[in-house]
């Protein structure tokens, strides 16, 4: 049983299917495949890495319109690999996962789904991470008069033509927005808490001539994904190695501010105030020039409160407001964390709460015949996740293939090696940008601690799950 149909669930399939496994069964609580590339439909919605990385290494698409591909062109490519490696007969839509726990006693896990109660001998969690809209807490907000909603949740029936407009937020998906926006708007208020780092993004569209010679000639395409490959896993440098690195990062954010802002007192505003890689560096051509604009203001000055047709901020003055957009990203743990439980009764957000944890960010200790795409410290701050995922789709069917060579019934990671591995993240991580570089974000947990990135090369992690380590789990036939 697979829960998610993203690009985890999607390529979990198409890889259980060619090594024999036909017995599966796919949970989307949605009418349609695409996970994040279905949900996410606001203005602008693009990826941040470009498509030739970020696709899967068996399926390339030599057709790309742009460097970085654009929703709805991805969730396409989504479709189509999936109708083409015939996994759509495996997929149950309209199917929301409200529980899935352990019995021990007979080595199955009992699932309760929004269409009736099934079992499975085993479960495999690939909701993703962005999957749930994180709302602020703002005092006055169920007083508002005006029309409200997350960027996950657009409201496309919704003109904002002519609109005072109020975005709350200034992570990766108002970056994309906003400047969309700001052409229709009569005002645009953006509330910014901190200054995101802004590099140059450089899109473009793919040429006719270069589609072709993708089509023709494979082998160049391999070649450019392995060089955006090299190029994005740098970043690394930054993260993990030595925050020295950052620098010539920085220089380039800061160069892109003086390029693209006129108004000094502005680009003090936007100057971020902690080292680049301690939050999500954003890749973007157009929304600093978006907010240089004369009918945005950028506010730095906190909400005080929600007014029926405004919003008040804590030095008094106060912004007559329309409507109000959320772009303050996701939460921590989808809610489907919630409803996973181990057989000692505990949930594994619970366990998230109480220190971010996982083997490999592939499977949890508890959880028997359990495992996961892009858990804690599975995911990684310097390279795709199409890359992150790929390296835990072998090593999960590797697994599997295995239990079914040895005929083993039961499978569960050894505490002392999961605890094993938590040391490991910890000790690498003591040092990094992410969780010593002068902000909060998601990138850290409450207590400052690293909330799951892998501090080290993904190449290093693509060696270490390409193969099964039965060794390191508890196993019964």
């Amino acid at each position: 049983m697979i829960v998610g149909a993203g690009f985890g669930g999607i390529g979990l399939a198409i890889k259980l299917r060619q090594a024999g496994f036909d017995d599966l069964v796919i949970l989307e609580r949605a009418g349609d495949l695409g996970g994040t590339w279905q949900a996410n439909t606001y203005p602008g919605c693009a990826c941040d890495v470009p498509s030739q990385l970020y696709s899967y290494s068996f399926a390339p698409n030599p057709n790309w319109s742009r460097k970085y591909g654009r929703q709805s062109e991805i969730l396409e490519y989504i479709r189509a690999v999936a109708t083409k490696h015939d996994v759509l007969q495996h997929i149950q839509f309209n199917t929301e996962l409200l529980e899935a726990r352990w019995d021990d006693a007979a080595a199955q896990w009992r699932i309760i789904t929004s269409q009736g109660d099934v079992t499975a001998d085993f479960l495999i969690s690939a909701t993703g991470l962005f999957a749930e809209a994180k709302y602020p807490s703002v005092p006055g907000l169920d007083t508002f008069e005006g029309k409200t909603f997350h960027s996950l949740h657009w409201d496309h029936d919704y003109d904002l033509t002519g609109k005072r407009v109020a975005v709350i937020g200034t992570g990766a998906s108002a970056v994309q927005f906003v400047p969309e926006i700001q052409p229709e708007v009569a005002e645009l208020v953006l509330f910014q808490r901190s200054a995101p780092w802004i590099v140059p993004r450089m899109d473009r569209r793919t040429l006719g001539l270069e589609r072709l010679l993708l089509r023709q000639l494979p082998l160049v395409g391999k070649a450019i994904r392995g060089g955006w490959f090299t190029a994005i896993e740098g970043f690394g440098l930054v993260g993990f190695v030595d925050k020295r690195f950052r620098h010539p990062y920085e220089l380039l954010g800061r160069l892109q501010l003086l390029r693209q802002v006129r108004d000094p007192e502005l680009r003090r505003t936007l100057t971020p105030d902690y080292m680049i890689g301690c939050k999500r560096a954003i890749f973007s051509d157009s929304y600093l020039p978006a907010l240089d604009q004369p009918n945005v203001e950028v506010v730095t000055d906190g909400i005080a409160e929600v007014r029926p047709h405004s919003i008040v901020l804590r030095d008094g003055s106060e912004r007559p407001i329309d409507a109000i957009i959320f772009g303050t990203g996701f939460t921590a743990t989808p809610s489907a964390f919630e409803r996973f439980i181990s057989r000692d009764g505990l949930s594994m957000a619970e366990l998230y709460r109480k220190q971010p944890q996982s083997y490999l960010g592939a499977t949890l200790a508890g959880f028997p015949n359990f495992f996961c795409t892009l858990g804690p410290f599975g995911a990684a701050g310097n390279q795709s996740a199409i890359f992150m995922i790929e390296s835990q789709i072998a090593y999960i069917v590797d697994a599997l293939t295995t239990v079914r060579t040895r005929g083993v019934r039961r499978v569960e990671v050894k505490p002392q090696v999961q605890q094993a591995f938590l040391d490991e993240m910890d000790q690498r991580s003591a040092a990094t940008v992410w969780v010593t570089g002068g902000c909060t974000g998601y990138y850290q947990t409450p207590d400052g601690r690293n909330a799951g990135l892998y501090p080290n090369w993904s190449f290093q992690y693509r060696q270490r799950t390409s193969r099964f380590d039965i060794d390191s789990y508890e196993v019964n036939a």
